[in-house]
């Protein structure tokens, strides 16, 4: 189930998911996840996997793949989105790889539809450019975190 909360604002998106995680030599389970979008990072979206009492681990790649994952493989490298239709449910398969090892996500395709059409209201497709901050990406690269 899907739980829509939009900033007064509308400059971001935050909508709360079931993830099922499959992790090798483990059994599968699903934990409670955000996806978010900011119009801030125009580009990118957030996968918060976990609960914030215990921990989250985030992984933050392009909206854009997200959204083409729906209807064909997409990504290169540590994260890879597929549609997937097994049984009577639609997801989307997302592999996320790190030096730590590997784990297959899999989200309602519905709910990953539906976040991306909220996403799609605070920043168009292609409008990005006009909402990103350049001097805050130039002082973020030149900062000791960049």
């Amino acid at each position: 189930m899907t739980q829509p909360f939009h900033s007064a604002a509308e400059t971001s998106v935050t909508d709360e998911v079931v993830v099922h995680v499959i992790v090798a030599d483990e059994p599968p389970v699903s934990l409670p996840a955000e996806l978010r979008y900011d119009r801030a990072d125009p580009y990118a979206v957030c996968l918060s996997i976990g609960m914030t009492s215990t921990g989250t681990v985030d992984w933050v790649f392009a909206r854009s793949l997200l959204s083409q994952g729906l209807s064909r493989p997409a990504g290169v490298g540590d994260i890879l989105v597929t549609p997937w239709h097994g049984g009577p449910r639609h997801a989307v398969r997302i592999v996320v790889r790190s030096p730590a090892g590997a784990a297959v996500l899999y989200i309602a395709a519905s709910a990953v539809s539906a976040f991306l059409e909220r996403a799609r209201s605070v920043v168009p497709p292609g409008a990005e450019g006009l909402f990103l901050d350049l001097d805050r990406v130039i002082a973020e690269l030149l900062s000791d975190g960049g």
